[in-house]
């Protein structure tokens, strides 16, 4: 049985298609899968909070055991990481702000990226034999001009930092040109939903 860890971190609620195309990823994964669990977070809805000057002290605190107070300003993170370890596969969406990505998934990622626990002093990640998709949704294209593909700070940086954390099976799927008409809307749609059924068949 495997174990997925499905998040969402859009606010947009039903109006999100991140939502809809990891949703309907973890359904067909589910009609092929019916055993396997899914546990899901929305940090969309509910967001983490970022971390704080306890938050630090507390997780560079050489003090065995921590003080109440500091072991309760990590509280957040470790459930985080803990459902983090405990999950086989990651199935998350993320849409593009900015060039990059949501300031709510920052926050789950400076959450969850701690030493000791998801990497180690010498840079060693902890997270290992994972497998992780991230569906992305964009409003334009970054895939051809070069102008355009600077302007990505999105897919580089998550492939950096959950690579550091020892994710390195990463698989993408870009819904792009989601705000350059109706017709290149419902192409790139079209096309990450096919790109979805492949995988459900070949993760």
């Amino acid at each position: 049985m495997t174990h997925i860890l499905h998040l969402d971190s859009s606010p947009r609620g039903s109006r999100s298609v991140s939502r809809s195309l990891t949703k309907e990823f973890v359904a067909g994964w589910l009609q092929s899968h019916p055993s396997d669990r899914i546990t899901y977070r929305d940090i969309g809805k509910y967001p983490v909070p970022p971390v704080d000057e306890a938050w630090i002290a507390a997780s560079f605190s050489k003090s065995e055991p921590l003080a109440s107070e500091l072991t309760n300003a990590l509280r957040v993170s470790d459930e985080l990481i803990d459902e983090l370890l405990i999950a086989d596969r990651y199935v998350f969406g993320i849409p593009m702000y900015n060039f990059s990505v949501p300031a709510n998934f920052k926050a789950y990622i400076d959450q969850i990226v701690r030493v000791e626990r998801t990497f180690t002093p010498n840079w060693q990640g902890l997270v290992t034999n994972k497998k992780m998709l991230i569906i992305t949704t964009r409003g334009g294209s970054y895939f051809n001009a070069p102008s355009s593909k600077q302007l990505d700070f999105q897919e580089p940086y998550l492939r950096a930092i959950f690579e550091f954390v020892g994710i390195t099976d990463i698989t993408f799927i870009h819904a792009e040109n989601l705000t350059m008409g109706d017709e290149a809307r419902e192409r790139s749609l079209t096309t990450a939903r096919t790109a979805i059924q492949s995988l459900i068949s070949a993760w």
